[in-house]
């Protein structure tokens, strides 16, 4: 019957422990037109779009409003240029938006798969 106790407890934490350290690590999704790719500072600048996709727009809207990322620690697949759409998984740090991930969605646009 110890036993028994003991795997439940184990087990108990072990999940506690998982869901704590799954919420730490949670990142916001960004999206749209690659402005600029400064690879001598490290910063991606997109002008974000929005989520009303549409057949003219589907990617999203473009909203306006220009968003600059820190991506000198980021995993970046197909090399970004200007005018490419890209989505961005990043954290906040500070006044910092640093980017975990860059994806390069116009040049593997996955949808067509």
């Amino acid at each position: 019957m110890r036993k028994t106790n003991l795997a439940s407890c184990l087990m108990v934490i072990g999940i506690a422990v998982c869901l704590i350290a799954g919420a730490a690590v949670a990142a916001e999704v960004s999206q749209g037109k690659c402005i600029q790719f400064d690879q001598a500072s490290n910063q991606i600048t997109i002008e974000a779009y929005d989520l009303q996709f549409s057949s003219q727009f589907p990617y999203g809207q473009p909203s306006g409003e220009n968003e600059v990322f820190d991506v000198s620690g980021a995993a970046i697949g197909i090399h970004p240029e200007p005018g490419d759409i890209l989505r961005l998984a990043w954290v906040n740090k500070g006044s910092v938006k640093s980017a975990l991930k860059v994806m390069n969605v116009s040049k593997q646009d996955l949808r067509k798969k």
